[in-house]
Order: structure tokens, then sequence, then C-alpha cells
């Protein structure tokens, strides 16, 4: 095994939600192997969580956190735990002052529920919702104490609030709150249906900040991993920001590199690349198999069907089948699904010629439809590259039924930036 001082990265924070645990809240195998594996290199490990420490504890348990000196960054970043001995090395509260429009807004709408937390117990004054009670399995059976009145009911300022409720409400919440608390308080929409209410300032990146800091570390030693809104902060301040394949596409944009899934070896395939075996990662391109492994789940492609079948310097195919999610009412394939399925093909195509400190945007796609497709047919989109330059890729894309007509053909010009 490498010796440590051999590695780039010295400090490694995992969101946990949708990052370290796949959906039913497990920690794989692969993931538990390979975390403590890099611990055993000498690498820190930091659980950044809107969590809070109680709902934390079993998987920094199983992951060993205690006896490899990790931490946990709970709260969206309001607390700082070492896992070594239990010190507290940073805590920030809210005032609960600051708190009644919050508390205010929520009893309004009857469709939103608050949550707080005190003394290792959820407290609340809806007990019986649903999306209180499934934060206390989440938080590992973290009970929940009724209340009448939540704020009266907080024996001191709290490091975080919870509103709970449905997305679309959720999101008006947040835009009232925001308008009027401006920047006296932080608002992070951490899940469909999650909104955590933090102190001003508060967030995961900035206490990862903190933490590097105190360890003396700079921040090109740091991968921070993660797959909502409220990991962009950590995953931008990294020297690599990683992002799951099941993240949401702003998580993807901001990232350096994008894994595989939450519920497939996302993590292990992660720290292998990068950490435990760097040597095989000039061999580790990006290949169909984990193209498309990538791409399942909440994106476009994966909507839309779109898989890649074959991937060069220079060359892409895709395939789109032409049915309900495709196509016109009257069982013709959609000219704007053509549009984005051609983008998608010079996208990865770009993928593929980058340098390591560069990303692609897409700036320009024009077409002309010359036939039509129809519902039950699959096309194949054949893309070449016309000019690579050191700012911009020219793509052609042709777009064919299955048997060879030309339906479209596409030209797509990415632009080349440096990441940062």
């Amino acid at each position: 095994m490498s010796n440590h001082q051999e590695v780039k990265y010295k400090l490694v924070a995992f969101d946990i939600d949708g990052t370290l645990v796949d959906d039913q809240k497990r920690l794989l195998p692969s993931t538990i192997n390979s975390v403590i594996a890099i611990q055993q290199m000498g690498i820190k490990v930091v659980l950044a969580t809107g969590r809070p420490t109680f709902g934390t504890r079993e998987i920094a348990k199983r992951l060993r956190l205690d006896e490899f000196g990790g931490y946990l960054l709970t709260y969206n970043g309001g607390k700082l735990t070492s896992c070594a001995d239990g010190k507290i090395l940073a805590r920030r509260t809210i005032p609960k002052e600051q708190l009644t429009y919050v508390y205010e807004l929520v009893k309004e709408h009857s469709g939103l529920s608050l949550m707080g937390y005190n003394n290792q117990r959820i407290i609340t004054e809806t007990p019986d919702n649903p999306f209180v009670l499934s934060e206390s399995r989440v938080d590992g059976d973290m009970p929940v104490q009724k209340v009448d009145h939540l704020l009266d009911a907080m024996t001191q300022d709290p490091l975080k609030l919870a509103i709970v409720g449905e997305t679309t409400a959720l999101y008006q919440a947040k835009e009232d709150l925001e308008a009027h608390y401006g920047r006296s308080l932080n608002f992070f929409i951490s899940n469909d249906h999650f909104l955590d209410v933090v102190p001003r300032g508060v967030d995961k990146g900035s206490t990862l900040e903190f933490l590097v800091e105190e360890l003396g570390m700079d921040k090109s030693e740091v991968m921070a991993v993660g797959d909502s809104y409220n990991d962009l902060s950590m995953i931008t301040i990294a020297g690599l920001g990683v992002a799951m394949s099941n993240a949401t596409e702003a998580v993807k944009r901001s990232a350096d590199y994008v894994t595989t899934g939450n519920n497939t070896d996302g993590i292990s395939h992660l720290l292998n690349k990068f950490i435990l075996h760097p040597e095989a990662s000039n061999a580790d391109r990006l290949d169909v198999e984990l193209l498309n492994q990538m791409i399942e789940g909440h994106t476009l492609m994966s909507t839309l069907g779109i898989k890649c079948i074959k991937l060069e310097e220079g060359y892409v195919e895709c395939t789109m089948p032409v049915d309900n999610r495709t196509q016109q009412p009257m069982g013709i394939l959609h000219g704007g699904a053509s549009l984005a399925l051609a983008e998608t093909v010079a996208g990865y195509g770009s993928i593929v010629l980058l340098k390591e400190n560069e990303i692609q945007v897409g700036m320009q796609v024009s077409g002309n439809h010359v036939s039509s497709a129809h519902s039950g047919d699959t096309v194949r989109a054949v893309g070449t590259i016309v000019h690579k330059g050191r700012s911009t890729h020219v793509w052609n894309v042709d777009v064919l039924s299955e048997r060879g007509k030309l339906i479209c053909t596409v030209r797509v010009i990415n632009s080349i930036l440096n990441k940062r």
C-alpha cells in the first residue's frame, strides 16, 4: 500500500444522505472498506451533513472515525466535533429572537411543519408529521418530543431549525424567508422535503475551511463529495470537488469530477481512482459503461432514454428511443429531442478531449431536419469532431434511423473553459 505522503489528498469530506449511504440509508460494504482503507493511509475523513450529531454516530462508528481521528461536521456546518475525543471545535447558533418570523410563517401555512433539536431529541409541535418521523428514523431513531410552542421549548439558541413539507411549498417558504431576512440567516434545501435554517455565514464549505486551516492543510489537499445544494459550498472550495451521478445538475456542473451513484459503488470507485489505486487512473478513462452509469437517475439523458454505445477521441455514438418521452402527439420524433441528443453526443465527445483543468459548456446548437422517425424506432446519433481548438470544439452530429436514413444533421459548438 502507498505511503500516505505520496497521496495528493490529506482530507476527504463526505456528505451522508444521497452520497455516502444508499437510498435505503445503508452503508455499502465497498464504501466501508474503501473509507477505512484511506484512513489507514493517514487521510482524515469528515462526515459533512445536515443531520444532527446524534444522527451521524452509528455511521462514524462503523467507519472507525474515532479510531482514526475523523470529524463530524453536522447541522450543515453549525457544529464541528472531533471523533477522537468528542471535543467541539466549532459551534454557531441562531439567536432565538431572530426566529419569530420563521415560526409565524410556518404556523400560517397548513402544509408546513417546524422541527428543532434539544438535548439529543427532535422537538416539534407536530410529532406525527411523516417527514418528522422520517427524520427520526434517518437519525438513528432519535427520540421525538411533542412541545406546545417550539421556540419556548428550546433551552438554548438552536444550531438549526428544519421546515418540512412538500417541495413546492418549501421553495416558496425559502423565497419568502430570504426576502425577509436578507443575509442574516442562511436557508438550504437539503432534500425535496427539508428546508434547513442555519446561522448567517454557516455552511459546509466555511466550516470545512476552518478545519482545514486548523489542521495546517491547504484546500488543494481536500476532496469533498456530495449530491445536493447544501454541498455546493464545500465542493467548490475543495481541491477536488466531486458530485455523485445522482446529484442535482447544479452540483454536477460545479464539480471537478462526477463519480457513479450512491446505490452502486460510487464512493469506492472515486477513492480507488484518486487515492487507493491512482496508478491505474490513466487507464481508467471515461468509458461507455461508466458514462451510462453516471447518467442514471434524474438527468435529461436518462429521462430521454439516451445511451452511449461508442466513445472514442473525436468520435461518439449514442442511441435514443422514439417513444412517449421523445415523440410529438402524432408519433413523430420531436425536433427538440433530436437537438438534445446531438448536444449530448457533442458534450460526451468534448469531455474525452478535455485537459485535467478544463470543463466544456455548450455554446451553440443549430440543426437541419431532413426527414422523420416514427414511434417504435430507435435513432442513432453519430458525432465527429470538426474543429478542436484551445477555446472551442465544433462537432457535426448526424441523427439516423435504424435503417440508416438521415433524420437530421446538427452542428454543435462547445466552449472550453478553465475550471477555476
